[in-house]
C-alpha cells in the first residue's frame, strides 16, 4: 500500500494511493467529530456513492451537492454551501469530506477553511488529476474573473485517500487531462516518472492497472515531498507550477469553460518548453522531447484562436506576479526546474504563440 506522508508546521497525515482505501475513512474520522458534509457532485455521487458510505460504516452523513464546473468554482457557491452546513447543524466539530475532482477538492478545501474559521477536511479525490495534484498538498481557493484561484487558503487535510478503482468510470477527455499532470511532475522532479510517460504511453493511455497505480504513487510522492519542503509556496513548492502561469491564462481567457485543466496546462507546459528553450536553459532536443511527450497524450482542443495580447495581459494577474513582475517556472533537464523573472516580453511572446500553433 503506497503511502505517502505530508509533514507540515500543522500536522503530519498521509496520502494513501491504494484500490479499495475508501474503505479506511471511517477509521480517520476525529472521535469527538460531530456531523459529517460529505461535498460531492452528483454524478460522482451516482457512480460512487456506495464506496463512501461503506467506507463509512453506517455513520449518518450529510450530502451536500456542488453543480461542478470550473465555472462555478467561485465564491457565492463557498458561501451557498456553507448556509446549508449551517442550517443542518454544523458547527466547530463538524468535518468535510471533498469527494469528486479537483473542482470538489478545492472548493470543499476552501469550505472547511473559512466554516467556523476552520474546521476538518478529508480529501478523496475521484478524478486522476485530483488524485495526483489537487487533493494532495492543501492548496484551496476559487476563481475570480480576472484569475484561477485567486482566493483561498493553505488548509492541510487530515489524510487524502486517492482509491485508483474509481477511475474506471472516468470519461476518457477527463482521464487524459490527468496525465498531463503527471507528465509534469516527472518534468519538475523525476526523469524515470517522465520516462515511463514517453516510452510506456499505450500502456498509460489504455489505462494497464500496473502503470496506473506507478505513476499516480509517483506523482503523489513527489507532491508530497514538495509539500513537507514548502507548506505555503515560498520557495521550493513553486516549480509544482510548470506550464500554469500561462494555462491558467488560457482557462481564464476562456471563461473556464473550453479547456479542462489538464488541457490547458498542456499548452502551458509546452510554453514554457519553448521559453526554457528561448531563454537558453533547455536544449533544443530537449524541449522536443516534452514537446513530443505532451503531443501523444492527446488530441486537446485547439487553441491558435486565441489572441496572444489578452493572454500575456492576464499574465500580470497571476499568483506568480510579484509587484508587476511575471515569474515563470522553466526547465533546465528532464527532472530539474528553476522560477526565473523578469524575461524579456518578446520570449514570452513568441513561447506563447508556438505553443497555440
Amino acid at each position: 500500500m503506497p503511502s505517502f506522508a505530508v509533514a507540515t508546521a500543522s500536522h503530519t497525515y498521509e496520502s494513501v494511493v491504494e484500490r479499495g482505501c475508501l474503505a479506511r475513512l471511517g477509521s480517520l474520522i476525529p472521535a469527538r467529530a460531530g456531523r459529517l458534509f460529505v461535498v460531492t457532485t452528483e454524478d460522482v455521487w451516482k457512480l460512487h456513492s456506495a464506496r463512501l458510505e461503506a467506507g463509512l460504516g453506517g455513520r449518518p452523513f450529510h450530502t451536500l451537492f456542488f453543480p461542478g464546473g470550473e465555472e462555478n468554482k467561485r465564491l457565492a457557491q463557498v458561501e451557498a454551501l456553507a448556509d446549508r452546513m449551517l442550517a443542518l447543524g454544523g458547527d466547530r466539530t463538524s468535518v468535510v469530506i471533498a469527494f469528486g475532482g479537483g473542482i470538489v477538492t478545492d472548493l470543499a478545501g476552501f469550505l472547511a477553511a473559512v466554516f467556523m474559521r476552520g474546521i476538518p477536511v478529508i480529501q478523496c479525490p475521484t478524478t486522476l488529476l485530483a488524485q495526483v495534484d489537487a487533493g494532495v498538498g492543501g492548496k484551496t481557493g476559487a476563481n475570480l474573473t480576472g484569475g484561477k484561484n485567486l482566493i483561498g487558503a493553505f488548509w492541510q487535510p487530515l489524510a487524502v485517500l486517492a482509491d485508483p478503482g474509481v477511475l474506471v468510470t472516468l470519461p476518457r477527455r477527463e482521464y487524459i487531462a490527468g496525465l498531463h499532470e503527471v507528465i509534469k511532475c516527472g518534468i519538475i522532479a523525476s526523469e524515470p516518472l517522465f520516462r515511463v510517460m514517453q516510452r510506456r504511453s499505450r500502456q498509460v493511455l489504455d489505462a494497464d492497472p500496473e502503470t496506473v497505480e506507478h505513476i499516480i504513487a509517483e506523482s503523489v510522492r513527489i507532491k508530497c515531498e514538495v509539500v513537507s519542503a514548502d507548506e505555503r509556496e515560498g520557495g521550493l513548492r513553486r516549480i509544482l507550477n510548470f506550464g500554469h502561469t500561462v494555462g491558467h491564462a488560457i482557462e481564464a481567457e476562456t471563461g473556464y469553460t473550453r479547456f479542462l485543466h489538464g488541457e490547458a496546462v498542456a499548452l502551458g507546459m509546452k510554453a514554457a518548453a519553448h521559453l526554457s528553450r528561448l531563454t537558453g536553459r533547455l536544449s533544443g532536443p530537449v524541449a522536443g522531447e516534452i514537446i513530443d511527450c505532451i503531443g501523444d497524450y492527446g488530441p486537446i482542443p485547439s487553441a491558435s484562436d486565441l489572441a496572444v495580447d489578452n493572454l500575456l495581459a492576464r499574465l500580470t494577474k497571476d499568483k506568480k506576479t510579484i509587484h508587476g513582475t511575471v515569474h515563470f517556472v522553466l526547465a533546465t533537464s528532464i527532472g530539474s526546474t528553476e522560477v526565473v523573472a523578469g524575461i524579456d516580453p518578446s520570449l514570452v511572446r513568441a513561447a506563447i504563440e508556438l505553443s497555440l500553433a
